[in-house]
């Protein structure tokens, strides 16, 4: 009969404008999934050109050479007897879509443009591409002329259509189109549509994949069918990691999962299912095939073409699995590690130094590192010949072979430990246990001399010698001395990052790490061109909790027992005089808040949109039992007036690894002023006028129950 269906998708680590690059992954991918006996092959979001092109999107460049890279495709061997879905960006009418392009055996099919498009959070693709309105509508699309002389072909569907084959029937969605409410695999379904796909360009959020399984297992679940999710992974040039995902679910079950992580450039998931059990499935729904006898129907494009054989009893097919899902900690382990890989041989740098402190936040930065460099081992130990190839490029050495992550750290990680004059011998001795334990070169310096020329330069120019605030001086004094320290420390960094190898007899330069936490930015706790200044920051978008939960993961996987002291030890700059020899200054208290609070703000405010008033009242029903109402206005109006003080700093913010949606990044996701009216005084009368009601309510209650 037909009926047992053999389908591949991919995650592919394509990076944007690399079109040789994205062609050879590519046609790898084909290629893998032509030998494991796939019919057919879904590929992510705009694969050709790669998603993150932004602006080039606007260039007649980029449209051109996507198509050469099309014509790359239809010519290749590889791609004959399978169908192939590729996506890349496609002017019609002078308008530019986001588009799939489906073609088999030098024909093209049918090319599908995406018809919702990504626009919140980190995506703007209505900047770029207009989304496709005409629903069940085709249109002529004629085709470039070099494309013409490969499929001689003049002109192709173009539009809203779905593909008929010899046994089934396909219909595209793409990426945004799933998290829509009235998805299109709703309708195609009820017009019999039985395998639904999805390329995308998602990236990895903490704790979202389940949000993304739930959804493609949902798709199938109420109307039946196979579902085919492609996804985009790695770095693709900015601050995002695309994390894979790659799945085949039938009927709401998952029968095939692909990785979230890995340093793989090319994974392909294939599944044999059988299209009797989709059928079967949808048979015994009423409900849904009462509303598929009223359903409009799409255009078909029929294609003479089978996903199956004759004679395919005997073959075996898929059956359910249990989603694997990672925890926080493995998130933060892995995700923000292969970040940096990408960005590491991307940049064609020979490693990364880090400004240690000794504290939370430069350490779980150390140990992502640590992490970058046990993947790179497990990796090379599982046969990938890309990341050894990469590695040995790396260190300038074409023998060597990664075995342990303390010898690698040794070669591609140098860490700094920075003394003052008000650094403790505690933080200095965790600094030195923990680079000693994760094997990176590790310096020790001291940057008095320097500090002490820079403020000698203040005094010889103004006659007046600034003072900390334990010795007289002024906050303005004391909060200058620490700014000083802190810029020091980055400009010695990049000094260190350039030449540490020309002195160790090495080629290259080192990328420098940030370590500023997405709390600390929210807050603007941070001297604008300090060490938060570096050229990426891997923990940029993850909080202090999570941060200090991933410490302890550190501790029992890693067995990296330095951690026990850097995790018990209170949060602190070290920017002010010690006091007996022993730290004074904590984060917290310079804060104002504590962290745990700090989290809470930034969801409000960003995830919860929450302006002044609103936050309030919020947190008088969430604090009702710890704070009085008068007491929670306190912590509303200091919090938006230090975030509103200090939001000039975002504008400089260091490119960091995006893990949490409520990141105050400025670049393009947390799109605000940074020039307030630090009063608030509007929405300030209107939490003060609050506040006053409820202390009313609170007498007028009393009174009665005193009476009473």
């Amino acid at each position: 009969m037909g009926r047992a269906v053999t389908v591949a998708t991919c995650a592919l680590n394509q990076w944007a404008l690399d079109f040789q690059g994205n062609l050879d992954r590519i046609v790898r991918s084909i290629g893998i999934a032509k030998s494991k006996g796939a019919r057919y092959r879904l590929g992510p979001e705009l694969e050709i050109c790669g998603y993150g092109c932004s602006d080039h999107y606007y260039e007649s460049d980029t449209l051109l050479h996507s198509f050469q890279v099309l014509e790359k495709l239809l010519e290749s061997p590889v791609t004959q007897d399978i169908i192939c879905d590729v996506g890349m960006p496609v002017l019609h009418r002078n308008v530019r879509y986001n588009c799939r392009v489906i073609f088999l055996n030098k024909k093209i099919l049918l090319i599908r443009p995406k018809i919702a498009l990504a626009n919140a959070g980190n995506y703007r693709e209505l900047r770029w591409f207009t989304p496709w309105s005409k629903a069940r509508h085709v249109e002529e699309y004629f085709l470039p002329r070099i494309i013409q002389e490969v499929t001689g072909q003049e002109t192709v569907p173009f539009g809203d259509a779905v593909l008929a084959t010899k046994d089934t029937c396909l219909g595209a969605e793409m990426c945004e189109e799933l998290w829509t409410p009235n998805s299109p695999h709703i309708e195609m379904g009820l017009d019999g549509v039985e395998i639904f796909t999805n390329s995308s360009g998602s990236h990895h959020v903490l704790r979202k994949a389940h949000t993304r399984v739930d959804l493609v297992n949902s798709a199938t679940a109420k109307n039946g069918g196979i579902y085919i999710f492609a996804n985009q992974k790695g770095c693709d040039g900015d601050r995002l990691y695309y994390d894979g995902c790659a799945m085949i679910s039938m009927n709401g079950e998952t029968v095939a999962q692909g990785s979230q992580f890995s340093l793989d450039d090319v994974e392909v998931l294939v599944a044999t299912l059988d299209l009797e059990d989709v059928r079967s499935y949808r048979a015994e729904i009423s409900s849904r095939n009462l509303a598929a006898s009223k359903v409009t129907p799409y255009p078909r494009v029929k294609v003479n073409f089978a996903l199956s054989c004759p004679d395919d009893v005997a073959v075996p097919t898929c059956m359910p699995i249990q989603w694997r899902y990672h925890s926080p900690e493995e998130e933060i382990s892995l995700g923000p590690a292969c970040w940096l890989w990408d960005y590491l041989r991307r940049s064609k740098r020979a490693g990364f130094l880090l400004p240690l402190s000794g504290g939370i936040d430069s350490s779980a930065t150390a140990c992502i590192v640590y992490s970058m460099c046990h993947q790179v081992c497990l990796a090379v130990k599982n046969g990938n010949a890309d990341v050894l190839a990469d590695v040995r490029r790396i260190v300038n050495d074409e023998t060597y072979i990664p075995e342990v992550p303390q010898e690698l750290c040794r070669r591609v990680f140098t860490t700094c430990y920075m003394a003052s004059e008000n650094s403790s011998q505690d933080t200095c001795n965790r600094a030195k246990l923990l680079a000693e334990q994760i094997g990176s070169y590790h310096i020790n310096l001291n940057i008095d001399v320097a500090v002490k020329a820079v403020v000698g330069i203040f005094s010889m120019v103004t006659g007046r010698t600034p003072r900390f605030s334990v010795y007289g001086g002024t906050s303005r004094e004391s909060l200058a001395l620490q700014n000083v320290q802190a810029r020091i420390r980055m400009v010695l960094a990049y000094l260190f990052a350039q030449l540490t190898l020309w002195v160790r007899g090495m080629p290259g330069g080192l990328l420098v790490l940030g370590s500023a936490n997405v709390d600390e930015s929210l807050r603007g706790y941070l001297t604008k061109y300090d060490c938060s200044s570096a050229d990426i920051n891997p923990i940029g978008g993850i909080s202090k909790t999570d941060l200090k939960n991933f410490i302890q993961y550190c501790i029992e996987n890693f067995q990296l027992t330095a951690l026990r002291s850097i995790m018990s030890a209170p949060p602190t700059a070290e920017l002010e005089p010690l006091v007996d020899g022993q730290v004074a200054q904590t984060d917290e208290a310079d804060m104002g808040m504590t962290y745990a609070e700090l989290s809470i703000y930034g969801k409000l405010r960003k995830i919860g949109k929450a302006g002044p008033y609103s936050m309030f009242c919020k947190l008088i029903n969430m604090w009702k039992e710890i704070c009085t109402p008068r007491e929670v206005a306190a912590k509303v109006k200091y919090f938006f007036r230090m975030y509103s003080v200090n939001r000039h700093k975002m504008t400089t913010l260091t490119p960091s690894y995006h893990a949490e949606n409520y990141s105050p990044d400025d670049n393009r996701f947390d799109l605000r002023p940074f020039l307030y009216n630090t009063t608030w005084s509007w929405q300030f009368r209107c939490i003060d006028k609050q506040v006053n009601a409820l202390l009313s309510l609170c007498g007028f209650i009393s009174t009665v129950l005193t009476v009473g």
